[in-house]
């Protein structure tokens, strides 16, 4: 057995030119976009420079104009990205736009890689993915879905309603999953490749969450006879289900990934604070308390990295993970919540600021512990799947008894 936590010179290489990026061209901007917002024209712009530098998409294959790093490679040099919050949109390695080429890569017929998949993963174009819905429709539960796609000659119609998709506000298209109905049809979902200016995909209003750095927002969306033809069903109709899964355990370690980086950010920037401040006649991190902040963040960030890198190198050795996906998702959303917490409770008053970056990383960080499956869903599947395995156990020596 043999435990290899060394990182190659070519992943070293990169990881330095990410952070030198990061530095020079994306931590002076910062202030400027939390004040004004994103736009796609400071996107394309940004991601121009990150072609120029080298750093751009590294988590996408060569062929399409990215890095070609595996997947374990990519969870250094993602970290490295999130250490700015411009910089996974910079690189082109943001969500949903990262998930989706991941799907396409591996789910894409010839014509449809042309169609959306080429554009997208060079940063031509933005994508989302229409998933979540009103309730009682899906959300942590996909089995919940009630958007339906009916057959009609020459491909589908859907109609339902999403919410809360990230991205929608200038994406030139969706990846929509919808519930099959009919007799003549496969029972399950189908994921379908809608372009936002189909008359039927109507865009309705952003909804006003806490997080502030999402590009495109988090829309209401409406499907009303929503004609999709038959070469833009993605993947085979009623698979729906099973492609989800082959985009949802990569993304969900991928936004590990990210905002492990921007946690990292946050704990340096209270502790650099606390270094040079002194209070009641000492050095803030002289102090027992804010001692204990800082070391509990370092054990969290450690510990994060290394559940992370070990299920990133499962996956990247070709298995499914979606119990150790599960388990990091739980961990690091939670681990990287209680990093920044501290770390605004370190900087004091100023933690609270956008000014100091630690109000605005505190704000966006907040929804990971409830996108790409709620920490209460992760925990009830982990449950589920180690009771079955005691349950066999226990059969097994009753069998043998």
């Amino acid at each position: 057995m043999a435990f290899d936590f060394s990182i190659s010179e070519r992943v070293e290489v990169q990881r330095q030119r990410i952070e030198d990026f990061v530095a020079a061209e994306l931590i002076p901007l910062e202030q400027q976009v939390f004040r004004d917002g994103w736009t796609d024209a400071l996107r394309t712009d940004l991601q121009a420079r990150a072609r120029a530098a080298g750093v751009f998409a590294p988590q996408a294959p060569a062929e399409l104009g990215g890095g070609g790093f595996r997947f374990d490679e990519a969870a250094v040099l993602l970290e490295e990205a999130g250490y700015s919050l411009l910089g996974p949109v910079a690189l082109n390695c943001a969500a949903p736009d990262e998930g989706n080429i991941h799907l396409l890569h591996l789910t894409a017929t010839a014509a449809q890689r042309e169609r959306y998949l080429v554009p997208l993963a060079s940063g031509e174009v933005r994508s989302c993915f229409s998933m979540t819905e009103p309730p009682p429709g899906a959300g942590s539960d996909p089995s919940a879905l009630r958007t339906r796609a009916r057959r009609v000659d020459g491909g589908w119609v859907l109609n339902g309603e999403k919410w809360l998709i990230t991205g929608a506000d200038g994406a030139a298209f969706s990846i929509v999953m919808a519930l099959n109905e009919g007799d003549d049809v496969a029972e399950g979902a189908t994921m379908f490749l809608v372009p936002t200016d189909n008359p039927g995909f109507v865009l309705g209003d952003h909804l006003n969450t806490i997080d502030g750095t999402f590009l495109g927002g988090h829309l209401q969306i409406s499907l009303r006879d929503c004609f999709v033809p038959d070469e833009d069903v993605l993947g085979e109709p009623g698979s729906g289900f099973a492609a989800a899964q082959v985009r949802l355990a990569p993304a969900r370690l991928t936004h590990c990934m990210r905002w492990l980086g921007a946690a990292r950010r946050a704990h340096d920037i209270a502790v650099e604070r606390a270094v040079g401040r002194e209070l009641f006649g000492s050095p803030l991190t002289g102090l027992g308390m804010a001692q204990a902040l800082i070391a509990e963040n370092e054990v969290d960030l450690h510990a994060a990295r290394a559940m992370l890198w070990h299920t990133a190198w499962v996956l990247a050795e070709g298995s499914r993970t979606s119990e150790e996906s599960s388990r990091t998702k739980v961990f690091v959303s939670e681990a990287v919540c209680r990093v920044v917490d501290r770390a605004v409770q370190l900087a004091g008053g100023m933690g609270t600021s956008e000014e100091l970056v630690l109000g605005r990383i505190y704000r966006d960080i907040r929804s990971f512990r409830i996108y790409d499956g709620a920490t209460e869903v992760h925990k009830m599947s982990i449950a589920q799947r180690t009771a079955r395995r005691a349950a066999k156990r226990v059969q097994a020596r009753g069998v043998g008894a």
